[in-house]
């Protein structure tokens, strides 16, 4: 069974789209600096380099184009619940803007609702949005919690995020092990000890 029909079978097919001018232009730009590298771009192994490339650092930074902020809108409901919500272990993947190299991790995200909560899955999204653009892990942090705050009006917000740095780990002082974790916190979990403890207790553990 082929990738097509698999993904047809399964429930979903996979759509990707590409500004055909930025793509053209973004693979001349690739192809000059692989010759600056002192590749040779006529060879089987580089033909379509550039152009895979200019696809793939599109993908890497689509959250420019998203608006993080009507992402938590399409799903606002209102809801009379005053206790924290904790959307844990969220995957992300992002670019350091220092020097282009990855940074992936996990981040935590929490709010205390004040009428109003969304979708479980916009907070993931909203993640998703602002990672995937040219980064620093500490910017990441603040822009995902104003977002939630500015948009959901919560008694609190908390985020923190765990990612480990290519940059740290491929170059540079090259520490294969070294994490880097950010915190910010908002309302309830910056005023009230207690809440922000608690938070940190069940990021950290598992009820299972």
């Amino acid at each position: 069974m082929g990738q097509k029909e698999h993904n047809a079978v399964i429930g979903y097919q996979k759509a990707e789209s590409w500004d055909e001018a930025k793509t053209q232009e973004l693979a001349e730009h690739y192809t000059a600096i692989l010759e600056l590298l002192g590749e040779d771009t006529e060879r089987d192994g580089l033909l379509k380099t550039p152009l895979r490339v200019a696809k793939s650092m599109q993908f890497l930074t689509q959250g420019y184009a998203q608006d993080p902020h009507a992402i938590l809108r399409g799903a606002l409901f209102r809801e009379e619940y005053q206790q924290m919500v904790i959307v844990k272990d969220i995957e992300l993947y992002s670019l350091c803007e220092h020097h282009l190299l990855p940074f992936y991790g996990k981040a935590h995200v929490a709010y205390i609702p004040d009428g109003y909560i969304t979708g479980l899955s916009k907070i993931a999204r909203v993640v998703d949005a602002y990672a995937r653009r040219l980064q620093v892990q500490e910017r990441l942090t603040r822009q995902i919690l104003e977002c939630i705050h500015d948009t959901l009006h919560p008694l609190g917000v908390a985020v923190v995020i765990e990612a480990a740095h290519m940059c740290m780990q491929m170059r540079g002082v090259e520490k294969q092990n070294s994490v880097t974790t950010t915190s910010a916190f908002k309302g309830a979990f910056l005023s009230d000890n207690k809440t922000r403890e608690e938070f940190i207790q069940l990021i950290k553990g598992s009820l299972s």
